[in-house]
């Protein structure tokens, strides 16, 4: 069934969200048991890889309704796919004599995914020929990808990392170079576009505050802990702010105001991509926040506040918040045309207190990087407000 311009997300469709939230989240849990900068590169890799699936069906819910016919069916399939996968995550990466069995099952779930999603595009654009051209075209950059991610699950270590990076490169840049010479599927309910992505933003949120009660574990009765998880809810109710009451409506309306035909530019760019560095940046911080409340739980009679976080964690508790805030501005420039220089000074701020962070108790480092952004809520409230640029 098509959608109509006013068409809105559907129950099923959220649900659909969920399954790949528990995805991220999954992905932020098993890094922050051994923090390193080899796990944070693996993460970064899993995200973009599931990221990509996510928002080629975000597309193709938009053309039509997901909660109907074979298209529910095709989608329930991708549900099952990637709940295994997301239970397979923390055993992706081979090194030495590993077994071949979690990255083998991910590389199949990438292969189910993107075949019901060729075949339900195919499926729905009957009539559309130069959509079936850019498929006809589109399925080289996915066999080379499958090819691609079956090498380096087969050998594994540093090459496993590469190959797999390359492999989201190959799928999403041939993908947007197939859609710009044959031309993709337009954008007909440009809201519900917008809502999809910020139910995944908001879910994302949410599904963070998880890491608090991991960190946590069963230490959540002492008064630190206690403080540092309002301290994490403080942070996931500023960044929603930032998004949902200063970027999300605007962005929307400015998106709805373009041709249809011109509208396939901007939804691919600040909604399928942009958004990836904010999902990257709650993941980020998901991990800072689940070391810093390990930390705090490790020694309490000793250090009640943590010990410091090592640099690694101190880059994921102050990196995550500074990537969304640098993926909101350009959300913003690239839907409303402008994006206060707030944003963007803060950022630079929170990566500079970077080498102040690293020697400071856990709990200090956590309160700083909340004391900052919210200085930036209250900021954005008193003195910017985006609708006016938008018109």
């Amino acid at each position: 069934m098509p959608t109509e311009e006013t068409h809105r997300s559907t129950p099923f469709e959220v649900f659909f969200d969920l399954v790949f939230a528990f995805a991220f989240i999954r992905v932020a849990t098993f890094t922050a048991q051994a923090p390193t900068p080899v796990a944070l590169v693996h993460s970064l890799v899993l995200l973009l890889l599931l990221w990509w699936q996510f928002t080629n069906y975000a597309w193709l819910t938009n053309q039509v309704r997901a909660d109907v016919g074979l298209v529910r069916a095709g989608n329930s399939v991708v549900m099952a796919a990637m709940f295994v996968a997301a239970l397979v995550l923390p055993e992706a990466w081979r090194n030495g004599t590993q077994s071949l069995a979690a990255p083998m099952t991910l590389v199949l779930v990438y292969i189910v995914v993107r075949v019901v999603y060729l075949a339900l595009t195919w499926y729905i654009s009957a009539g559309n020929a130069r959509l079936r051209a850019s498929l006809r075209l589109r399925v080289i950059p996915v066999l080379v990808s499958v090819a691609a991610l079956l090498f380096g699950a087969v050998v594994g270590g540093a090459a496993q990392t590469l190959l797999w990076a390359a492999a989201f490169v190959i799928d999403c840049i041939g993908g947007l170079l197939i859609a710009v010479i044959v031309g993709r599927a337009s954008l007909p309910s440009p809201s519900h576009f917008a809502e999809r992505h910020g139910l995944i933003v908001i879910i994302a949120l949410g599904e963070s505050l998880i890491s608090v009660g991991v960190g946590a574990g069963s230490a959540g009765a002492r008064w630190p802990v206690l403080i540092a998880a309002l301290l994490a809810l403080i942070m996931a109710l500023a960044l929603w702010w930032l998004y949902f009451e200063n970027a999300a409506a605007p962005a929307g309306q400015a998106l709805a105001r373009i041709p249809i035909q011109d509208r396939t530019r901007t939804g691919s760019i600040a909604y399928s991509l942009v958004h990836f560095l904010l999902i990257a940046g709650i993941i980020y911080l998901a991990i800072g926040i689940e070391v810093v409340l390990a930390h705090m739980t490790h020694h309490p009679l000793q250090q009640p506040a943590g010990a410091p976080l090592g640099w690694t964690s101190t880059t994921a508790l102050f990196g995550g918040p500074a990537l969304y805030l640098i993926g909101r501005a350009l959300f913003l420039r690239l839907t409303v045309r402008h994006t206060p220089p707030a944003p963007i000074a803060v950022a630079g701020t929170i990566l500079a207190l970077l080498p102040v962070a690293r020697h400071l108790p856990a709990l200090a480092a956590l309160a700083l990087v909340t004391i900052i952004l919210i200085a930036l809520v209250s900021y954005e409230r008193i003195g910017w407000q985006p609708t006016a640029a938008a018109k």
